[in-house]
């Protein structure tokens, strides 16, 4: 049997009094959805392990089942891998975002307003030129996400994620030593916070921006510190031969290659609401038809509408993921002669409320011809709260999730595509 995964990121939410009481997920048209819960089976799934913050790394790592404590090191060596920037013994990577400081000192966005890569790359491009000396060095990402590498530099230090502190004063979350190693290097990120805002208020791009009404990139944030991590592939884990992985954003596309999972690429494959929903789809069908036994397909834009606050378009999302992901991967799966198993879920959920990510368990579906369904009837954080496969933590997921060959067949009802909902 073959296995698909299609994780909606940060999908999952709070109830939200604009919707009436209701999640993005609840007040979405989703009939596929609905439909995979319908004849699946539901659960919900803890994939932020005690002590841990719920990032993206992190609770990928967990619901690939690795033990977070022994392969974590942070997100900026996972982007580096996904980057191709090599990596040295030695080599502390940090994730590095191009933030908009109002002129009182508060960070105002950490998206830099939505910086477009074409801009963002000059500015990383002049802080290169100024700031970099063989200790330190800057590496283009895509529109607001970056890399910064310090050659020496001790993880030891604690950086606040900048989505976690928007309206904040800068001088009140700077990088902070966690003990005495740490201290030249938490010196050295905030000598280089400060410096840039010096070289990057009066860049033309941003000047630019400030002319035509836009939030200036006019700070850099690094966070998340680590080292390259020794990680088992899911081959030597689970036994998948040839896996892949399709995403937009360099830290999963990292983390698999990590991973052992092969990356393909999508033309128009953006990280945000106007990504190529159809593009992903049509490539894990392809990768399927070509030999993969495991995809690994992630959609980051309903995480940036979370972080954004934006209700209604973190809805709008969840229906596209429904009508332009699932709906015709669901279509192309039942085509095809050979198994397939499918499982949908959020890594973490990110509310519109708050802006930033939460820990709470996110609702899951698993889904192959022959199942015996449960008695949910919608996806949703609510309805798979009764689910069959109960609530699983870590590993228990694609533990679950990858045996479901082993078990036995049985019988389950076939049904339109009709969303419970508008029943």
């Amino acid at each position: 049997m073959k296995h698909v995964i299609i994780l909606g990121d940060g999908m999952a939410d709070e109830p939200c009094a604009s919707l009436g009481g209701l999640t993005p997920l609840e007040a979405a048209f989703t009939p596929t959805l609905d439909e995979l819960a319908f004849r699946g089976r539901c659960g919900m799934l803890s994939t932020v392990p005690p002590g841990f913050s719920p990032g993206s790394e992190v609770s990928h790592l967990s619901l690939f089942g690795y033990d977070v404590a022994s392969v974590f090191e942070g997100r900026g060596v996972l982007e580096a891998a996904g980057r191709g920037v090599e990596v040295m013994p030695g080599d502390m990577v940090m994730r590095c975002n191009l933030i908009s400081v109002s002129p009182g000192g508060i960070i105002k966005s950490h998206t830099a307003g939505r910086i477009s890569s074409e801009e963002a790359g000059e500015l990383i491009d002049s802080l290169n030129s100024s700031l970099a000396d063989g200790m330190v060095e800057f590496h283009k990402g895509e529109r607001y996400r970056h890399l910064l590498k310090i050659r020496g530099g001790d993880k030891r230090v604690i950086c606040a994620p900048p989505h976690d502190v928007v309206g904040s004063r800068v001088s009140d979350v700077m990088a902070v030593a966690e003990s005495e190693s740490g201290v030249a290097t938490a010196e050295c990120v905030n000598r280089l916070v400060s410096r840039s805002q010096e070289i990057l208020s009066e860049h033309p791009v941003n000047l630019r921006r400030v002319a035509e009404g836009k939030d200036p990139a006019n700070f850099i944030w690094p966070w998340s510190p680590g080292y390259k991590p020794a990680m088992p592939t899911l081959r030597e884990m689970y036994g998948i031969r040839h896996g892949c992985v399709i995403t937009a954003v360099d830290i999963i596309r990292g983390l698999g290659l990590y991973a052992g999972l092969k990356p393909i690429h999508v033309d128009g494959a953006t990280g945000l609401a106007d990504t190529n929903y159809e593009g992903k789809a049509e490539a894990a069908l392809k990768a399927l038809r070509d030999g993969a036994d495991f995809v690994f397909l992630h959609v980051e834009a309903s995480d940036e509408a979370g972080h954004e606050g934006d209700v209604m378009l973190k809805k709008l999302i969840v229906e596209n993921l429904d009508r332009r992901v699932v709906r015709p991967l669901m279509k192309g799966i039942e085509e095809m002669k050979e198994d397939v198993a499918l499982a949908v879920l959020p890594d973490h959920p990110t509310p519109c409320r708050t802006r930033t990510h939460s820990r709470e368990a996110v609702p899951f579906v698993m889904w192959h011809r022959g199942m015996h369904p449960d008695s949910v009837r919608e996806y949703s954080e609510r309805a798979c709260e009764s689910g069959g496969m109960g609530h699983l933590s870590g590993a228990g997921f694609i533990e679950e999730f990858l045996e479901m060959h082993a078990k036995k067949p049985l019988t389950s009802p076939k049904s339109s595509l009709t969303s419970p909902k508008m029943l």
